[in-house]
């Protein structure tokens, strides 16, 4: 150990390295990551359950040696479920309540050699996209600790951040990798609809808006990560287009002269914060020095139908995921036992007839397939991740009044009310007014990618989104290994969580 008294200065690949060439053994590598999460997780609230007893008892047997072997990692606390332990999906009534088995997901990152340490901090079955659930309270970014490190992954992203690990868990459904990713300024890729597996307690996740992957510090390994995990399990009802070579490979590989389309008119929400403007133009400047072709161009989005669309899907399949709850706590659940948030997404699930369901998905469908036909031109898409840079903790809350409205409506159990009053819509505008470009490509089903390329003059981070073609996973991440190569950005770590952690 002493040795290497600054593991947390290496990717997961790199520390990998280091176990294969028996350097450092698997069980020196989970008791450093256990002392900095020790050290530094009261600061930041990142590590909401910890797997300290497990993950020692791993690191002491044969691991298998695929690409991350004795790296330590954490799950998010949502879609990654493991035997034995809760998942609790950011809820205080699923949060002592242990699951059956391992999903397929983590079945995968078993197999890349990954040693679960523990499981991170979400908001609320992933609806929002800042991390401050009331059972396990706020994670802050650790960039400035009175800052949102982002949603619905924003433990993960926070976690990796502050160097507990390497690399962590996330998954997204409208922006929960890459908005986070851009708040604690590490690299986020949303994968291709299909390209990693959700089963098999489930099909798809909100109809395939949702896709699993990590959370990086490097290009490197969320390639290396994406080449573990990606491909069907058992019964997928769609996958991905097959691969040409491994993406790793990509990551060194030059992206070539790129048609770049560019624009900082939001998709969803209203204003454009001049930060946010200003890292786009160095961006776009960086672009045209690396010799790629950038023009102002963008797809047409109607925001506000687009918008309600896309809500109607999610209420409907909030109130879905609140009654299918009933198995696993043994009563039926009562929108008491949620957040206001929830709650209100539930309210409005429970108003919707299924024409308005499939009204809204083939509104959403026949949006992808134009939006699809931009990309005809265009080899990649560049905005800003978000209109904002990381706001107070608090700020994206429900008001004091919304809080109230939304439970007495609750009370009341007149969910008709919800519409009356509009109180979803204003909800709903302030989330998209943060976030207004990731939600699109959840609906696409393109890859899309965070890339930390920006700081403001407070040393906050904005990220950068980038989107590419249906599939092509590739091109994103040989454009995302230039731009690492040209403008580096893993030693930017945030100050403060430097030291050892002992």
């Amino acid at each position: 150990m002493n040795a290497f008294p600054k593991l947390h200065k290496y990717d997961g690949l790199g520390l990998a390295e280091l176990v294969r060439t028996k350097q450092i053994s698997p069980a020196e590598l989970v008791e450093y990551t256990i002392a900095r999460i020790e050290t530094y997780n009261p600061k930041i609230n990142a590590v909401i359950h910890k797997m300290y007893d497990k993950a020692r008892k791993a690191a002491e047997n044969k691991l298998p040696e695929g690409s991350f072997m004795g790296v330590p990692f954490l799950l998010k606390d949502a879609t990654d479920t493991v035997e034995g332990e809760p998942t609790s999906s950011g809820s205080s009534i699923l949060r002592n309540i242990p699951r059956l088995r391992d999903n397929e997901i983590v079945q995968r990152y078993r197999t890349a050699g990954l040693i679960f340490v523990g499981k991170t901090n979400l908001s609320e079955f992933c609806l929002l996209p800042y991390t401050e659930p009331k059972a396990f309270g706020p994670t802050c970014n650790p960039w400035d600790l009175t800052r949102t490190a982002g949603g619905s992954s924003g433990g993960s992203a926070a976690a990796v951040a502050a160097c507990l690990v390497p690399l962590a868990g996330g998954n997204d459904g409208g922006g929960s990798i890459r908005t986070p990713a851009s708040c604690c300024g590490v690299f986020g890729l949303k994968p291709t609809r299909g390209r990693t597996p959700s089963g098999p307690e489930v099909g798809d996740l909100w109809r395939g808006f949702a896709q699993e992957h990590v959370l990086t510090r490097s290009v490197r390994d969320s390639a290396a990560m994406l080449d573990a995990i990606a491909g069907p399990d058992v019964g997928a009802p769609y996958w991905a287009p097959p691969i040409e070579q491994p993406y790793l490979q990509e990551v060194t590989a030059e992206p070539g002269r790129l048609r770049v389309a560019f624009t900082s008119h939001p998709f969803l929400g209203k204003d454009v914060h001049e930060d946010c403007k200003k890292g786009l133009e160095a961006t776009v400047h960086l672009l045209e020095q690396l010799g790629h072709d950038v023009v102002e161009a963008a797809p047409k989005v109607d925001k506000e139908a687009f918008s309600l669309a896309f809500l109607t899907v999610i209420a409907a399949e909030t109130r879905a995921e609140v009654d299918s709850l009933s198995s696993l706590l043994g009563r039926k659940a009562s929108l008491s036992d949620f957040e206001t948030g929830t709650r209100a997404m539930a309210l409005l699930g429970n108003t919707l007839t299924a024409g308005e369901y499939a009204k809204a998905l083939n509104y959403l469908y026949a949006s992808a397939r134009a939006i699809g036909s931009f990309f005809e031109n265009y080899d990649v898409l560049l905005t800003p991740t978000l209109s904002q840079p990381p706001t107070p903790i608090g700020s994206l809350q429900p008001s004091k009044a919304e809080h109230f409205l939304i439970g007495l409506q609750g009370r009341l159990n007149a969910a008709w009310l919800m519409k009356v009053c509009h109180v979803i819509n204003a909800l709903a505008n302030k989330i998209f007014d943060f976030m207004p470009y990731t939600p699109v490509f959840n609906v696409t089903g393109q890859p899309a990618m965070s890339v930390p390329l920006y700081w403001n003059e407070s040393n906050l981070p904005i990220g950068m989104h980038f989107v590419g073609r249906f599939g092509d996973e590739a091109t994103l991440f040989r454009l995302a290994g230039q731009l690492e190569r040209a403008q580096p950005w893993f030693n930017h770590t945030p100050p403060g969580f430097s030291a050892l952690g002992r």
